[in-house]
């Protein structure tokens, strides 16, 4: 039984989707004006990993993120970069499956984009003035915020609070709000950037609009889950809401799950392109495995907080090596293996125990570090067996089975293609036959040789066993 902390009700509730078997998720995507950061990625990393596991436990995910390709920033690129806003948007839609491919998130059932998507969006509003939630202002159109009577229910904000904030804020476009608090559904055109007719005259939607009108229009009036990173729950989420439930009437999304933040530098700083203080994945990737990031990011518990350092990116690349080893033993060892006639009934049990334990901690609202532990335990497990010829081939291919199964979960592939280039099989096989022939100066030499490029050598009665060093 899958438990979820729900935001809205700041609990864990036991996950009833609206449709049997079947899971209907939106994710907020990024704004197209830039490479995305590593903190951006934590939020497509988590969501990636919690569709996994969904899967794995039997659901089909219908997975919905959006590309907000129409935006202020998007604009100021163009202007900076001398093209228009489309061409900005799809060089940074590109960019982003690049950088997302490598890290091994797989892609969304439908990446809508605002731009697709203008007469729906224009449509959404006319519902929303007809029903006296909206209002024209100057060519503005404005949502009243008041008239829904559980605003800040997400956020856990009452109305004077929000109402402290907003009564501080100055500008032209306050003076033409009916409230402070009211938001913008459409925004009139400015000189020379890109814009749609609608019944307001020229403009451009808002960017709390946009997710509204591409979540229920893909996923149906009320979705199962609505996800998205920590920052987005106000004022993003909570006007979604506000936009959706008086448009439908109806509930919007019945699980509300955001992830936590990158943080950074002694002081645990928020990483953000605003602050300055940010490390693009296009950028990380030239120079670090991007499974190692992947690794990095997938297995902190979703709703916590990730401090980055090149301290937690070493520990994370020596726990992947780790695991990758055990892969490469299993390899080998099913390779070599001879069959057995051992009774298998108390490894299968053990290795049941150890498969329950797993879905236990994935079930609790999708725990990736309590999980990865019990991965660690598995390949404890299997190594502690590897070499044991009362284990049977059949036992050792199951573990491996589930091994692999939980490594996807997290993202991570590993594959026997990655093992040595030609020259290394070579000396290998050299210094096997050095072996045969008790030359065992040429047999110490090659095994340094090898050290030197960072494999090491392990003699089993099943053969020379390689790995690499953590």
């Amino acid at each position: 039984m899958i438990k979820i902390y729900n935001t809205l009700t700041r609990q864990k509730e036991e996950f009833v989707p609206i449709q049997a078997g079947k899971v209907g998720m939106y994710v907020c995507g990024p704004t197209v004006y830039n490479y995305i950061h590593i903190g951006n990625a934590r939020s497509t990393i988590a969501f990636d990993t919690i569709r996994r596991y969904f899967e794995y436990r039997g659901y089909q995910v219908d997975y919905v993120s959006n590309f907000t390709d129409v935006d202020d920033k998007i604009i100021r690129a163009a202007n900076e970069l001398g093209i228009t806003a489309p061409e900005v948007a799809n060089r940074f839609i590109q960019a982003f499956e690049e950088d997302t491919k490598a890290l091994n998130v797989e892609p969304a059932t439908a990446h809508p984009r605002v731009m697709d998507h203008m007469p729906d969006i224009i449509s959404f509003i006319q519902v929303l003035i007809e029903k006296g939630y909206g209002y024209e202002s100057n060519g503005d159109v404005y949502y009243r915020t008041r008239k829904f009577s559980t605003y800040g229910q997400l956020s856990d904000q009452s109305i004077d609070e929000l109402e402290v904030g907003a009564s501080q804020r100055t500008g032209a476009e306050q003076s033409q709000k009916e409230d402070p608090l009211d938001f913008a559904l459409w925004k009139k055109a400015k000189p020379n950037e890109i814009s749609w007719d609608s019944p307001w005259g020229p403009g451009r939607p808002g960017w709390h609009i946009e997710c509204s009108v591409m979540a229920t229009k893909h996923l149906g009036e009320t979705i199962d889950i609505h996800g998205g990173g920590q920052d987005l729950e106000f004022p993003h989420h909570e006007n979604e809401i506000a936009q959706s439930e008086a448009k439908t009437g109806k509930k919007f999304a019945n699980y509300w799950m955001h992830n936590g933040y990158v943080t950074i530098g002694d002081d645990d700083q928020k990483m953000s392109k605003s602050l300055g203080n940010f490390i693009t994945v296009h950028e990380m990737i030239q120079t670090v495995d991007p499974q190692v990031l992947r690794f990095f990011m997938a297995t902190t518990q979703y709703r916590r907080p990730i401090r980055y350092s090149e301290a937690t990116m070493k520990e994370a690349a020596t726990n992947l090596q780790r695991l990758r080893n055990t892969f490469d033993n299993l390899k080998f060892r099913l390779a070599t293996a001879e069959k057995s006639l051992a009774d298998d009934t108390k490894y299968l049990a053990e290795l049941e125990q150890i498969e329950q334990r797993f879905i236990e901690e994935m079930d609790d609202d999708f725990n990736a570090a309590n999980g990865i532990t019990v991965v660690y335990e598995l390949a404890k497990w299997l190594n502690t067996y590897l070499e044991k010829t009362t284990v049977s081939a059949d036992v050792l291919a199951n573990g491996e089975a589930l091994f692999t199964q939980w490594l996807a979960i997290f993202g991570i592939l590993f594959t026997s293609e990655e093992l040595l280039d030609e020259e290394i099989e070579q000396l290998i096989e050299e210094r096997t036959q050095a072996r045969k022939n008790r030359d065992f100066a040429r047999s110490d030499e090659i095994r340094d040789q090898l050290k030197e490029k960072g494999i090491l050598l392990d003699d089993t009665p099943q053969g020379t066993r390689w790995r690499r060093e953590a």
